[in-house]
């Protein structure tokens, strides 16, 4: 970690857009996600959390309510209430799949991915469009990217909660 302060480095024309760009995507994600509630007809914070939970399952690789409550920011406490919610409206299940019974697994149920795979199939045609359209060696320039300036703000996240314990 270098000693550099942020406000005041003199940032190049390139990596200031850069940082305007990532803005412009976190906003443009936030709207959709609004979006993704209002069809799922839950509040914003479900939406986020059942998208979370939809992603991880896509890949295979379910969430943990601990997991979850790191994605989305939220107390283990909020998140059992969020979870508590969203399992009495029919879209997740928890479930017990690991070896070690007391690891709760995170499933959404059949009908809210199938809701949220039409909602995707109108709301992500230009995103698709776009990825479709990258050639790969851009893909994979933007996803190396990616993958660092994650690991910084994961890196700066794990700094700043040391720091407030």
């Amino acid at each position: 970690m270098t000693d550099a302060d942020p406000l005041v480095e003199a940032w190049t024309a390139p990596q200031v857009e850069v940082m305007h760009r990532l803005r412009d995507w976190v906003v443009g994600f936030t709207a959709l996600n609004q979006h993704l509630a209002v069809w799922m007809r839950l509040p914003a914070s479900d939406a986020n959390a059942l998208g979370q939970i939809i992603w991880a399952a896509e890949a295979d690789e379910p969430l943990s309510p601990a997991q979850l409550s790191r994605q989305i920011g939220m107390t283990t406490g909020a998140t059992t209430i969020l979870l508590n919610r969203l399992e009495t409206a029919g879209h997740l299940v928890r479930t017990r799949e690991s070896t070690d019974r007391r690891r709760v697994t995170l499933r959404p149920t059949p009908a809210a991915r199938d809701h949220a795979r039409r909602f995707l199939a109108l709301a992500g045609t230009e995103i698709a469009t776009v990825l479709r359209t990258t050639t790969p060696d851009e893909l994979r320039t933007v996803a190396a990217f990616l993958g660092r300036i994650t690991g910084a703000a994961t890196e700066a996240d794990r700094r700043l909660s040391a720091q407030t314990r």
